[in-house]
Formats: C-alpha cells, structure tokens, sequence
C-alpha cells in the first residue's frame, strides 16, 4: 500500500456544534483550529505493468494500461478501493452534511420548461423540485395539465433518464430515447400518443443521433455498429444514417447514408424539413466543419444532391420556403452569416447573403415566419427580428444583460418563447408576440436565491501574448479585496463552445458561502467565432492553457484571492484543461478539480468517439512535431516526481462512454504515486453514472457537496 502525509484539520474535537460555549471550550476549539495534524492517507496500492509504446523513434512508458480495460475485474476493485478511500475522507469534513441540506433547499423548487404544440396538446417539462428527472406533462387548450411521460418511472434510483422525445408531424406518434446508467448508448421507444402505449419494437443501440419523422411513415436516426468488446470503451468511427419504417423490424432498417469503406464519417445526421419536402443529411468526420446533401421526398427516385461537398464550415440547412432554402454557415464567414439558395442548384457558388456576417457572433433560430439573429457581444446576448426577406424588424429588448436562449417554434405559431438568466439570475421564461415584439413574463423561476445581494461584472485581463480575454465575475456585495476571499475559476476553452452567463443552483450555494465564481472565455470557445476557437486548437492548445493560467494570475494580482484560496475547475475538455494547468503551474492554485477529464493526449483517439476531436488536439500518429506537442502538456505524461500539486478531486463516472474513465483512472495513479507534500489525490467515481446528462437530481446534490467540501476544507475553511 502507498502511503503519504496527508493534512487533516482536527475537527473531532470541535465542541458545541453551534451551541453555546463557554469560554473554556472556546479556548480550546481556537486552539484546535489553529493546528493541522499530520495523519496517513493510504492510497489504494495502484501496480505498474511494463507497457511501453513507440512514437517516432520515442519510448513512451503506459505504466497503468490495465486501468484501461473496464471490463476487468480488477480494475472494478481498483474503483471500489479508491472510492473507499475517498468518502472516507469526505466524511471527515465538518460541514459536509451542511452543504449537502442547502443544496438541496436550493434545488428544491418547481422548474418548468417553455411550453410547446404537438398536435392537440401544449406540451412541457416540469419537476417538482427534487425529483430525480423532469416529467413531461401536456394538457389541451382549457384543460388541466396530466402526465404524459414521467422518467422518474424508468429506474428505481432514477439513473435511466429521457434522454430526448420526437413528435411526428400531426402529433399523434412520438419516440423517445432513454439512456441508461447515463451511457450515450440509446434505446428507442415508439408510443401512441393518445394511448401512451407502446406500439413497435423498440429502437437499440442507437448512439448521436436526433430522431426525424417523415409523416406518420418512419423516422431518420443515427447510429454506429455495435463495437466488439467494450461498448463503454471500444473505438466508434463509422457513424451511419437509417430510416426506420413503422412496423419493420429494426434488422431491416436501410442505411440512407455512411457505412463505405471508402470514405468514413464519424458524425452523420438527417433532419426532415417542416414542410416533409426535403431530407437534409449532415456528415463529419470531426466535431467540426460538416459535409452537406440533400434528397427531394416528394419525388420517390430523386438522387441525394450535394450541397457541400468538404467540411471546410458549419453549415446547415434552418428553414424553406419551397424549393428556398436558408442556411447559417461560417464558410468564408467566421462569425457566421444567413444565406439563401434554390434547392434545384444549391451549391455554395449560387449562395446570396440574406443576413450579412458582423462583427458579433450569430447564432439562429426560426419561428412565427421570422428568423431570430442572436448574436453574442463578448458573451452577451443581443437579439434581431428578422422577416424572411432579410428585412430588420427590430431589435428585441431583453430585461438585461446576461443570455438569452429560444425562439424558436413553427412557422404558425403566433407567440414564441424565451428565457433570460445570467450568473446571479434565476431563469426566466418569457412569451413573445411576433407581431408586436411585445414580451411579458410566462414563468419567474422559484428558486430561494436573492441576486439583489450580489454583483456580477465582466472584466478583461491580458493573456501571456497580449491577448484580450473576457471573464465574468460573481459574488456577494460588499466583498473586500483583501485576497482572502475562497474563488472558483472555471473553464472550457474548446469545441467552439461558448460559456455563456446562466444560473444554476448548485452555483449559488457556492455564492452563499462567500466564494467568488470566474468564468473565463478562453481561446479554442466560441466567443469570438471561428478565429478564436482555431486559435486555441492543436499546435495552438497552450494559448487555451495560458489564457487560464492569466485568469488565476489576474484575480490574485487585482486581490480578488490568492493562490491559498484558489480553485480550478473544469469539465470534459475542461478537465483537461485543469489537468494542463495544474502540472504547468502547481503552485497557483490550493485546489484541482478536474471533471470526466480529457488526460491521456496520446491514446485520447483509440477510445470510443475520440478521435472525431482531432481537428481540435490533433493526435500523436499526426506528425512527431503534433506528437512531442500534446507529450508536452497531456496531463497523465507531465504528473513529475518531487512536486507539489494541488490538493485535487478528480471526478468522472464508471460508465462514461464519451470520455472514458480511464483517463481520470490514470492521472489519479500519478498524482498518487508522485505527490510530494501534503495535499490529497483522490477520484471520486460515480458509479452508474456517465459524462453527466441525464445525472440524477440527488446525485448531484451529493457531488456538489463533496466538491464544494473539498474545495473549503482544503483551502482552510473550518466551519461554515
């Protein structure tokens, strides 16, 4: 067994609990807050095999391949063991349970989604508070609202979720997708509407994929061969498209599109137009940039057009007008613009600007016969009214600075939903009028959280290569800046996702306790377009690293905290992220808490999706310069011996199929084996759980009190 000094407060013998004390027990509590005692934190023993793979002439040693295989039986005790180790220790902190009673005060209220039409019915989401998933209701017009799907149904620890529901056009069918213990590996269920009873064969294996109805016939869906071995791990890189017909069996399903030797797509999706007229299929090979075709169904013999033939953008196909289609791209357009062209001759040399790029990143959606343009201004939400001509109707005025998100609906719909939230704001649903541009609240949220007491401000810092980056800052009123204030700084930095302001519970509880939450919107996002995120892809990856790095530099040089109360978090490519900047600069932070984690760079590719994020990391089989690039910042090859990390949480789930735990498995080993000084490695595994969606309401609850637990316990925090 490995064992290494490990600093614990004493809580023990801690006296009164919030009772009155005397001033004998007073003395003695201050006493007792002011010592650390050193005690043994034994380490499951974690063995090394003698794996050694070649790249370009360099030796590189895979100590804990074994961890590699969750099928073994001994890496299911290696779980077992680690967890033991960890809850142990979680049990210690004093407030724990604390944590754990507010948080779930604050999850305790009615959520409710925008409502939407499906045939006769108004359909939403709802949960009462707690409830472990959102149960779908629908009611008709004058009626009271009633069950219609509740996943709470599905398992008796609420860890099969919904993870999406189709209607077909005239509503009287629906498909649903569950997943189960959180896996990407869907079923498909079909339902009468009227009845709610099943009446096909359910869908399995289905994995990426929306679902698309053409009438009442069938629908559209995605998914890969069944690898051999793992599902949870093996390799996926042939996605495919099939239609399935009502009635058939599913070993009957035609593939419409992939599945050729010749040419591979690892993303393939298919969409029906509003109108059944068109079949749109979308193809990737990486999480950006997408191939596009498209397929008359009103003519039985038509031939798949191509509309573009490499994935040089993002481009898809929004809305029709006829054989008029309107499509949102960043081909030639970083920022992305609106064109429009015939169906009959769609390729891109006969596209004409509907909506010209800006200078402000767009994002669209259609509804009401308009086309909403919601652009972000360094993060922040500004939305346009457009008719289908391209004409400005108006700019809509939101109730203040934050993100707004929806607007979208069918081209009947008269009225259209929104919702507005920022880090302090509990979000709001809103119903607009597409005439008038008139707003008026729908739904306030229930939420037991004040913002009146807290400020939200966004600043800029300069990056190490002068760099401007924006980062959102939250906390209560009235903070000093005396550098003793305990701060989480998140990140993402990838994919060309946008972190935009949104309120969440689970933050709040973080607020509540007096910490400070920066968001950063690094270089590899989508902030700033196609330029930023290029910019922090592969050869490029350390920009993403510094630029966070320069966040963690700002707030302690501006006195917002320090290095002793400073916390990194991040998740999936953020979890790299963390994993980067924790070995590169150990020293600025007290605390890690790298999340389903991106870790291994040199094998992240061998694994299930993973090697559709090349256009992001690159891989190691690239170049040797692409090779001794990630070698220099993967988190598992750079843990080095004699150093002292941060204290470090690292989090993922034992069926995580996006992101495998092997990942977190052997960066844990290191930090393990390698730690100098006190601090803790631990992993926490969630067990029957994935990269997060579908996470059960309490499971949640109790993994925000252990990293919020963690997080003030280790940066000495003694009571709350």
């Amino acid at each position: 067994m490995i064992k290494k000094a490990l600093a614990l407060a004493v809580c023990t013998a801690l006296v009164g609990c919030g009772a009155d004390k005397s001033e004998e027990s007073t003395q003695v509590e201050n006493k007792v807050e002011q010592t650390i005692a050193q005690t043994v934190l034994t380490y499951p023993e974690t063995k090394k095999g003698d794996v050694v793979d070649t790249y370009f002439d360099t030796q590189v040693a895979d100590p804990y391949r074994w961890l590699e295989d969750d099928m073994s039986d001994e890496t299911a005790q290696w779980v077992k063991t680690q967890n033991k180790v960890t809850f142990d220790y979680l049990s210690q902190i004093p407030y724990r349970d604390k944590l754990k009673e507010r948080l779930t005060k604050l999850m305790d209220y009615e959520k409710v989604g925008a409502p939407f039409k499906e045939g006769k019915y108004t359909y939403f989401y709802k949960n009462d508070g707690l409830q472990n998933q959102y149960v779908i209701y629908r009611q008709v017009e004058g009626g009271e609202p009633e069950v219609f799907l509740d996943p709470n149904t599905f398992s008796e620890d609420g860890t099969t979720s919904l993870a999406g529901i189709t209607f077909s056009k005239d509503g009287s069918l629906a498909a649903y997708q569950i997943s189960e213990g959180g896996s990407d590996w869907r079923k498909v269920i079909i339902i009468d509407v009227e009845t709610k009873k099943q009446i096909a064969d359910t869908l399995v294996d289905v994995k990426f994929s929306g679902l698309s109805w053409v009438g009442n016939e069938g629908f559209y869906y995605s998914s890969y061969d069944k690898p051999k071995g793992s599902e949870l791990s093996a390799k996926t890189d042939q996605h495919k498209l099939y239609f399935h017909k009502l009635g058939t069996k599913q070993s009957d399903d035609k593939v419409v599109f992939g599945g050729t030797d010749a040419e591979k797509h690892r993303y393939v999706g298919g969409y029906v137009t509003e109108d059944d007229r068109y079949l749109l299929i979308s193809a990737a090979v990486s999480t950006s940039g997408n191939k596009l075709f498209i397929k008359d169904l009103t003519k039985p013999d038509s031939k798949l057009e191509t509309i573009l033939d490499h994935t040089n953008s993002d481009t898809q196909v929004i809305e029709n007008q006829g054989s008029k289609l309107y499509l949102v791209t960043n081909l030639d357009a970083p920022n992305k613009r609106i064109v429009t062209v015939d169906a009959t001759n769609p390729s891109s040399e006969n596209w004409k600007d509907l909506i010209p790029e800006t200078e402000d990143v767009l994002n669209v959606s259609t509804g009401g016969g308009y086309i909403f343009a919601r652009y972000m201004v360094d993060a922040i939400s500004k939305v346009q009214q457009y008719d289908m001509n391209g004409k400005l109707i108006r700019d809509i005025e939101l109730p203040g600075v934050g993100t707004a998100g929806g607007f979208g609906g069918e081209k009947e719909d008269k009225e259209l939903y929104y919702s507005f939230t920022n880090y302090k704001t509990p979000g709001t649903t809103f119903k607009f009028n597409v005439e008038t541009g008139q707003s008026e609240v729908y739904r306030k949220s229930g939420a037991d959280f004040d913002p009146a007491q807290y400020e939200s401000k966004q600043v800029f810092y300069k990056s190490k290569d002068g760099t401007e980056v924006p980062m959102i800052l939250t906390y209560k009123k009235g903070l000093k800046l005396d550098g003793s204030n305990p701060t989480i700084l998140y990140g993402y930095g990838g994919f060309n996702v946008s972190l935009t302001p949104r309120f969440s519970p689970t933050r709040a509880a973080w607020l509540e306790q007096g910490g400070i939450y920066a968001v950063a919107n690094l270089r590899g996002g989508g902030e700033y377009g196609k330029k930023w995120h290029k910019a922090g892809t592969q050869l490029q990856k350390q920009n993403v690293f510094d630029d966070f790095i320069a966040a963690a530099e700002y707030l302690i040089a501006e006195n917002y905290t320090s290095s002793a109360k400073l916390a990194v978090n991040g998740g999936s490519n953020g979890g790299l992220l963390v994993g980067a900047v924790m070995t590169q600069r150990p020293e600025l932070f007290k605390v890690a808490l790298p999340a389903v984690g991106v870790l291994d760079m040199l094998r992240y590719h061998t694994f299930t999706a993973g090697a559709g994020w090349a256009y992001d990391y690159g891989t190691a089989e690239q170049s040797k310069e692409m090779f001794e690039y990630l070698k220099g910042y993967s988190p598992v090859h750079n843990v080095k011996e004699g150093v002292e990390y941060p204290a470090t949480m690292v989090t993922t789930g034992d069926h995580d199929d996006r992101v495998v735990p092997a990942h977190s498995f052997k960066f844990a080993a290191e930090l393990q084996d390698k730690q100098a000084g006190v601090n803790p490695t631990l992993i926490r595994i969630e067990t029957n759980a994935g990269h997060g969606a579908g996470t059960p309401t309490s499971k949640i609850i109790e993994q925000y009190a252990d990293i919020y637990g963690f997080t003030l316990y280790n940066m000495g925090v003694k009571k709350l």
